[in-house]
């Protein structure tokens, strides 16, 4: 057995000598076989690294613009299958999937995965067929845009292009791309506008009757001057009404108009650090921002941000001379303070005005006033005194960027793996599961922490954790990790194994609340984990509670094991990464415990080729001749 893991994997363990000296000889003697192939196919490598170095640069400098592109992009092929995303398409995806108060532990996007889990397939389906008949029309780049909704309610307005297999337009439509748009704000603040035009329109109607009514009386020469006046009185009202309504149409106008102004995501500690030095420019003094909470990022108009504070601090110089100096930022719930901070005696400090004034810097001066760029951002802004009269601080509450950072990558990767050009060719509709080879098929590898040992007894799960691999690649940063109220206590055995305490899972979603979820990230994958008996007999049990049924093809790391080594003794998990040589990290946590299994998973697919197992039905029927196939729970 170690001998055919060493065959398969050049990076595998050494093997261990036993037994007499012919033995010995022979284990010698498939060591240095192994450390001669392990030398030829560092030396393979090392020429396939040297002729690939301009394809990885240009792979880089690709993932580099995605990276920096402000539009969510997604790349699908012909099945609607996802082989590249950008951060911003995911961070769009995370915000559209968090429903109040439910399980945020699921990713909707991911590659390989089906874009018609979030838009409907008619929509696309539609716009594919615009796109063809355009392009048969002699339309080379043809394009579509349609407008769709979210479960949640989002409106997202999507722009459809083909992807071409020749660079001059001529080639078969490959796949196609995707920007998506989150218009919902927008489309509200527009609805809102419309209302109130509409409002408008029927008041003034009914003003406009009253007035003409009023003058086609009042050109009757013999009108009583009692009813003449009346008459007068009723056009100076309906008047006042209209130039009312008017002037309350204005504001909301440019209330809307602020508030809809373009905002940048920006990291809070460069905007500080650009701010002080603007103020030391304007007014010679330098400025503190030792107190800055370096992860924040903040949405702002950082020009117009940076212009009132500059404004502020030359007034603040101007009537406490000496005063010192500091910018300060910190959470606040939601959003975030930035501090204008000041040394000095503060009582009696006359700023009249530092509101509702146009700024004046040393550029030009600026029809904005500070009030209009709080307005920008919807946030406030006040002038808060020390109780002590040592000092005060305008603070500025402002937005914080939502969903705009990417995850930090998993550990030994430079850059997440959002992009997946082999999908381009796949054909995953064009056959049944079971005749797919093992190599092609998408997986989700997951675990279960849990209460305890029996399911049907009362224990209850406690964390899900799930990656999935794609194309025979395993995607570590997409990942499912949800904690899990499981409605009833802790042992204290299970919390010395899994450590999850009660307070950790209080207040948590309950299963029923999180396997749709989980469903949702498992959709069209073939399901991968280790004595998965165990974990699968949780969620059948919840079927009913949660209305969702796991029924897609099921494999076994347990029973691989027993195929591609009968001989061995042991097959937990722990004995199997050592076999394979793979590294062990966060044991006893649901998220890694199926990270380990999948690198375990990968390990055994050349195994099984090796014995002939080639596809899914071949691998599916062979572990049900397994020892450990008998097992129940």
């Amino acid at each position: 057995d170690a001998t055919r893991v060493l065959a398969g994997d050049a990076a595998a363990p050494p093997l261990v000598a036993q037994g007499g000296i012919e033995m010995t000889g022979l284990v010698t003697a498939i060591n240095a076989l192994a450390a001669q192939r392990r030398a030829l196919s560092d030396d393979m490598a090392r020429h396939i690294a040297e002729a690939s170095r301009d394809v990885a640069l240009q792979r880089d400098q690709l993932a580099a613009l995605m990276a920096e592109l402000e539009q969510s992009v997604v790349v699908l092929n012909l099945e609607g299958r996802i082989l590249l995303y950008n951060a911003r398409a995911r961070a769009l995806f995370r915000r559209l999937s968090q429903a109040p108060g439910g399980a945020g532990g699921a990713e909707l996007i991911g590659l390989g995965r089906s874009i018609h889990t979030v838009i409907d397939r008619a929509l696309i389906d539609h716009a594919r067929e615009s796109i063809a008949r355009r392009i048969a029309r002699g339309d080379a780049r043809a394009s579509a845009r349609f407008v769709t909704t979210t479960p949640l309610g989002h409106l997202i307005q999507v722009s459809l292009a083909p992807v071409r297999a020749a660079a001059d337009d001529r080639g078969d439509v490959t796949g196609f791309v995707l920007l998506l748009d989150d218009i919902t704000d927008e489309y509200e603040a527009r609805s809102r506008q419309d209302h109130r035009w509409l409002d408008l329109s029927e008041a003034s109607r009914a003003s406009f009757a009253s007035m003409q009514a009023a003058l086609d009386m009042l050109d009757y020469p013999d009108l009583e001057p009692a009813d003449r006046e009346r008459f007068q009185a009723v056009v100076r009202d309906e008047v006042g009404a209209m130039s009312g309504r008017l002037t309350a149409l204005a504001a909301d106008a440019s209330h809307d108009m602020k508030t809809r102004w373009p905002l940048q995501d920006m990291l809070g500690a460069d905007l500080v650090a650009a701010a002080a030095q603007r103020i030391a420019a304007e007014t010679g003094q330098e400025v503190d921002t030792d107190a800055v909470d370096a992860d924040i990022w903040l949405s702002v108009d950082s020009f117009a941000l940076i212009q009132a504070l500059a404004f502020l601090a030359a007034r603040l110089c101007e009537a406490l001379a000496g005063s010192r100096l500091a910018l300060r930022l910190a959470p606040a719930g939601g959003r975030a303070h930035l501090d204008l901070a000041f040394e000095g005696a503060s009582a009696g400090l006359n700023l009249a005005g530092w509101q509702t004034c146009p700024m004046q810097t040393s550029d030009a001066p600026s029809p904005l006033t500070v009030r209009d760029v709080v307005e920008r951002h919807g946030g406030e802004l006040w002038l808060e005194h020390a109780r002590d009269g040592s000092g005060a601080l305008f603070r500025f509450l402002l937005p914080v960027a939502a969903g705009t950072v990417p995850d930090a990558p998993a550990a030994g990767e430079s850059r997440p793996a959002y992009y997946d050009f082999d999908l381009f060719a796949a054909s995953a509709q064009s056959r049944e599961s079971d005749e797919r080879a093992l190599g092609e098929i998408a997986y989700t590898v997951f675990d279960t922490e849990t209460t305890g040992l029996d399911p049907a007894g009362g224990d209850e799960i406690l964390q899900i954790g799930a990656t999935r691999i794609v194309n025979g690649r395993l995607l570590a940063t997409e990942c499912f990790d949800q904690l899990v109220d499981p409605g009833r206590s802790i042992p204290e055995t299970g919390i010395a194994v899994h450590g999850i305490r009660p307070e950790m899972v209080r207040g948590k979603p309950s299963l029923p609340e999180v396997l749709p979820a989980f469903h949702a990230f498992a959709a069209d994958t073939v399901l991968v984990g280790h004595n998965v008996a165990f974990d699968m007999r949780f969620l059948t049990l919840k079927e009913k509670a949660s209305g969702v049924r796991f029924d897609q093809p099921v494999l076994d790391t347990l029973l691989l094991a027993g195929i591609v080594h009968p001989g061995e003794d042991s097959h937990g998990l722990e004995a199997m990464a050592a076999r394979l040589g793979v590294a062990v990290s966060g044991r006893h946590t649901a998220l890694g415990d199926a990270l380990v299994t999948a690198e375990i998973f990968l390990k055994l697919l050349p195994l099984l080729r090796a014995r002939g197992i080639l596809t899914l039905g071949q691998a599916r029927a062979a572990a049900e001749t397994s020892y450990y196939a008998r097992l129940r729970y």
